[in-house]
């Protein structure tokens, strides 16, 4: 572009050293950040997996960061409410949300979502991956994933499973069972996934796809059969417990991954500060093998590989929830 006329040269100086001055001032707050606490919202009630992985790493990241980090319970519509409160906050880095997978659902699953998941949040990075594994009761035939898919098959609509709640993660990894299996199994949703495991216990259901870690004590005292787990590979927790895939369904994995982000507009030294903190404390070894034994996988990430990960699995929920007509009632 020509900027020989002496007032358009004035203006372009002029522009640019604006740029500069916000440049400059956006990276000396930067350097400051934090200089306060700063909020960390889980979309749910305490106690479940997202709460669990926000608790597992707060410490270390608030040591990494320079700074500390509390936790906000605000659970409510599959997490929306919680996911919603953090996009329409001051986007200035100091409330962040925890999400699960269920950030890249929710946009298929509700008919009007309060915020837009991709304009309306920047990820900060991936936190880690689990697993779900999937439990029978101790009285059903089905000693392995083929046999269960055999009996289904043989006796369809006969058999329920529980999960956590419409829209859960309990219940699309069951979908996803569903779909890839060929096989019906009335959903029967819990306010929980606790409630759901405990059916499956005494008989109300069938089976469960419970989070591997709250599953495990109830598999080792014997109180529930562990047919699978639903990620792609065995986990410590379970290692003689197969995948489902090599189980006898080739095709079928699930996991639940955990993801932080901002609002829109935090600025981007803000948004890098928070990301290579939140890495630095991943790679601790102290961390990584507490969150192990709780059956977490970490992940650390970029900002650009966590928004790239929300991209690319929204549309393969899309197109589940639209093939089975799941809904969120």
């Amino acid at each position: 572009m020509n900027t020989s006329h002496p007032r358009r040269a004035r203006t372009w100086r002029a522009v640019a050293t604006a740029a500069l001055a916000l440049s400059a001032a956006a990276g000396a707050w930067a350097q400051a950040y934090p200089a306060k606490a700063i909020k960390l919202v889980v979309p749910y009630a305490p106690g479940g997996s997202a709460d669990i992985a926000a608790r597992l790493i707060t410490d270390e990241w608030g040591k990494a960061l320079g700074g500390s980090l509390f936790i906000e319970n605000k659970g409510g519509a599959g997490g929306n409410i919680g996911v919603d409160m953090v996009a329409k906050s001051a986007p200035d880095g100091y409330t962040i949300g925890l999400q699960t997978v269920s950030l890249a659902i929710n946009p298929s699953l509700t008919a009007k979502m309060p915020y837009d998941t991709l304009k309306d949040l920047a990820p900060i990075g991936m936190v880690a991956s689990s697993q779900h594994v999937l439990v029978v009761n101790n009285a059903l035939p089905a000693k392995n994933v083929k046999e269960l898919v055999a009996l289904l098959k043989a006796k369809p609509g006969q058999y329920s499973y529980g999960s956590a709640g419409a829209g859960s993660t309990f219940h699309m990894s069951a979908e996803l069972f569903k779909a890839v299996a060929g096989t019906p199994i009335v959903h029967i949703p819990y306010r929980g996934g606790g409630p759901a495991m405990i059916d499956t216990m005494s008989g109300q259901v069938a089976m469960s796809f419970p989070v591997l870690s709250a599953a495990q004590p109830h598999v080792q005292a014997g109180k529930l059969r562990a047919l699978g787990v639903t990620g792609t590979k065995r986990s410590p927790l379970m290692p003689d417990v197969p995948t489902i895939a090599e189980a006898g369904l080739p095709g079928y994995a699930f996991e639940t991954w955990f993801i932080v982000f901002a609002p829109a507009g935090t600025p981007k030294p803000v948004i890098d500060k928070l990301n290579t903190s939140l890495n630095q404390a991943l790679n601790t070894p102290a961390l990584r093998e507490r969150m192990a034994r709780d059956g977490f996988d970490p992940t650390p990430s970029t900002p650009e590989q966590a928004r790239a990960r929300l991209e690319q699995e929204m549309p393969k929920w899309a197109k589940l929830i639209k093939e089975r007509g799941i809904t969120a009632e």
